[in-house]
Parts: C-alpha cells; sequence; structure tokens
C-alpha cells in the first residue's frame, strides 16, 4: 500500500525502542505524563461537574429562578409568552420572604416560602398532599424542617413567631417589624429542604407582609436549566423591567466560586500536559542533532525541506495521539468508576457518601483536542530547524 515517505521514515522514529536510548526515555515519559494529565484532568472536572448538578439540585429546586412584579393587566401577556417557552418549566403565583424565627429559646433567620395549592410549582410538587392540606386548611400553620426545629428546641404544636424586618408599622413605641404568632403543624424530613426554610399558606404570608390577596402580582418562573436565565432574559426582553430578583441574587455567588474553583482545578491539571508536551519538545530537538547525517543523506536522495519537517511532526504527533488516546480512554474509566476504586483502595471521604460524577462529553473532546494542539505546536520548532540544516555543511567531514 502506498505510504508517504515523511509518514513512514516518521513513524519509523516515534518508535520508542529505536534509537537512543535516553531519547526513548524521555520520549516514553512524555506519552506518560499526556496520559496521566489527561486522566487527571477528565476525573478532577467530572466531579466538579457532578458537585455543580448536586448543588443545582439541592439548592435551586425551590428557590424561584425569576421573580416578577406585574404591575397592570397589559403585562399578564408576558406570563402566556413564559408559558410557551421551552426554556420555562412553570410559572405561577409565588410569595417568599426573608425573615426571623423566634421561640422561647432561640432567634434564627429563616426564608419563608408561601404554599398555594392552587399554582402548581416544583416546591407543591415536592411536597406531600398531607403537608399541603394541613397548611392550607389549618390558619396561622407552618411546616418546618426537623433540623430547624432541633435548633430551635420546638415540637409540633409548639408556637413560634415569624418576624419581617423589612416589613414595618408605627406603633405608640415607635416603628416596629411585622410579625405574628404561627403552630408548627408538620416537620419536613425532606433532604432537598435547606435547614432555615419554613413552609406557609400563601394567603398568611400576603397578611404577614401588609399585602392584600387582590394587589397581590408576584410570579415565579421555574427554568428547565437555572444557567439559562440570562439567555431568556434576552430572548425576551419585555422581562428585564418587570424583575424583582432572581436565583443569582441568593445563590449567584456560591455558584460563581464554583465555576472559579474548576477553572483554576483545570489550568493547574493543564500545566501537567504541557509539561509532557515540553518533553515531546525536548525529544525531538535531541533527535534532530542526534540524526542530522541521516537527514542529509535523506535531502540529497531528493526529500525536499518541507518533507523533512513532515517528518518530525509526524514523529511528535504521534506521541501526542497516543498520549491523549490513552489519557481518554483510562479518564474515561477511571472516572466512571471512581468511587469503586476509592472503596477498593480503602478511602472513605465522607462517611455514607460517593462523589458526584458527571462526564461531559464535550469537556472530554476539548481537552483531546487541546492536547493534540500543544503536541503540534511542540513539534514546529525542532521540525523547522532539522528542515533548515544544508546537506553539504552536515556531510563535508562524513
Amino acid at each position: 500500500m502506498f505510504q508517504p515517505a515523511s509518514l513512514f521514515i516518521g513513524m519509523r522514529y516515534a518508535k520508542l525502542a529505536k534509537g537512543n536510548g535516553f531519547i526513548s526515555f524521555i520520549s516514553f515519559f512524555s506519552i506518560a505524563g499526556i496520559t496521566l494529565g489527561m486522566v487527571a484532568l477528565i476525573c478532577v472536572t467530572s466531579v466538579m461537574n457532578g458537585f455543580e448538578n448536586r448543588l443545582k439540585q439541592s439548592m435551586l429546586q425551590i428557590v424561584p429562578h425569576l421573580t416578577l412584579s406585574l404591575k397592570n393587566e397589559n403585562h399578564h401577556s408576558i406570563i402566556d409568552l413564559l408559558k410557551t417557552n421551552s426554556k420555562v418549566a412553570s410559572v405561577s403565583k409565588f410569595k417568599n420572604s426573608e425573615g426571623l424565627i423566634v421561640s422561647n429559646s432561640k432567634l434564627l433567620a429563616a426564608q419563608i416560602y408561601g404554599v398555594d395549592k392552587a399554582q402548581q410549582n416544583p416546591l407543591v410538587t415536592m411536597l406531600n398532599p398531607t403537608i399541603i392540606q394541613k397548611l392550607t386548611s389549618d390558619k396561622y400553620s407552618i411546616a418546618i424542617t426537623r433540623r430547624l426545629a432541633t435548633q430551635l428546641d420546638v415540637k409540633v404544636g409548639d408556637k413560634v413567631r415569624l418576624m419581617l424586618p423589612s416589613v414595618t408599622t408605627f406603633t405608640p413605641v415607635g416603628r416596629m417589624p411585622s410579625q405574628r404568632l404561627f403552630t408548627i403543624s408538620v416537620l419536613i424530613d425532606n433532604p432537598a429542604f435547606h435547614a432555615q426554610v419554613v413552609l406557609t399558606n400563601t394567603a398568611d404570608l400576603l397578611r404577614l407582609n401588609r399585602i392584600k390577596s387582590k394587589e397581590f402580582n408576584e410570579y415565579a418562573v421555574y427554568l428547565n436549566d437555572p444557567f439559562q436565565l440570562d439567555a431568556l432574559l434576552t430572548e425576551i426582553p419585555q422581562l428585564q423591567p418587570l424583575k424583582v430578583a432572581d436565583w443569582t441574587d441568593s445563590q449567584g455567588s456560591l455558584f460563581s466560586a464554583v465555576a472559579m474553583e474548576k477553572r483554576i482545578m483545570s489550568l493547574l491539571l493543564g500545566l501537567i500536559i504541557l509539561v509532557a508536551v515540553f518533553n515531546i519538545l525536548s525529544a525531538l530537538t535531541m533527535m534532530v542533532s542526534e540524526k542530522q547525517s541521516e537527514i542529509a543523506i535523506l535531502q540529497t536522495l531528493g526529500l525536499t525541506p518541507n518533507g523533512v519537517l513532515q517528518v518530525f511532526m509526524v514523529q511528535g504527533l504521534f506521541n501526542g495521539l497516543v498520549g491523549s488516546i490513552l489519557g481518554v480512554a483510562l479518564g474515561l474509566s477511571v472516572a466512571m468508576n471512581i468511587n469503586e476504586i476509592l472503596a477498593l483502595l480503602g478511602i472513605q471521604i465522607i462517611a455514607g457518601m460517593q462523589l458526584p460524577v458527571d462526564v461531559s462529553l464535550l469537556q472530554v473532546l476539548i481537552i483531546f483536542y487541546l492536547s493534540i494542539i500543544m503536541s503540534y505546536l511542540a513539534t514546529f520548532y525542532p521540525a523547522r530547524r532539522a528542515s533548515k540544516l544544508a546537506p553539504a555543511q552536515v556531510l563535508r567531514y562524513e
């Protein structure tokens, strides 16, 4: 079968068993370095993706992704527009407030959510119908997490006081926050709710906020993917003037920190691949110095400078390609079985907890192509140096 001379010679040079032993040693470790770097990079990015998705599911499941306030009837056409948008999971009337919950022994910050069985949203679908029934049938009743009940030292049937510092009224002793006694009806065991969550009937929460039912005009928009919020606001610019808040106001800094940590870890692990690529450059440079006479002979036999350039580029790219393919194969295998591998080694991160893993094929392809590109760039200098050798000078004393 026909094979270009530059490809044939380059593949011969790439055989690690041939030639100088020290050059073969450096070539081997350049391939091993690329492989290990890619394994580490794929595993770390997969675990970080898993943590990010777990945070998204646990922290952004009940928090409204976008809160709108409709001031007049003309704006209600936007609700119909949102309901038909593919990015939107649900649109419903919704009220939540930041406040304080006070027991006989403690005072703690709380996130108070209104529950209305007539409005379909993720919060309602997550709750047991029995809980919703108790909250809607019993006036001024609340449901709190079992962890919060422990912190407040209260139980079902006890009364606690809810206070809203942002809503105040004038009294003979001065301005006072809106407050009212509520009865604990239910303790929630659902792990999706963080400790400081308090649930109550939307009507009771509106009274606490001094809002009349007919004046209530806040809507919560939940997206299929919370990270598509900016795309939705760009797609429907009429939403911007109506926006009261979105999930980035309360949770944005946390997800930004996770994203920054993922970038920094990727950069640091990418340096492993970069060092291995420099080994390819070193091995090729020494190969060029060792093979000067062979290069000169090939040129006298008719191999063009461009052909010489291709010979050493083929050799360097071969090492980069082998290391990258091995790195992807091993990286995917380790990432998909990382919990089993840790268990086999007897390593336990947290008792009863497994590392969340989410392998992104797009990220793996990007890592693979970047490795190939870096390998290609590393071959350019020694290959160009080899192509500029003058055969007459090299063979003068042969």
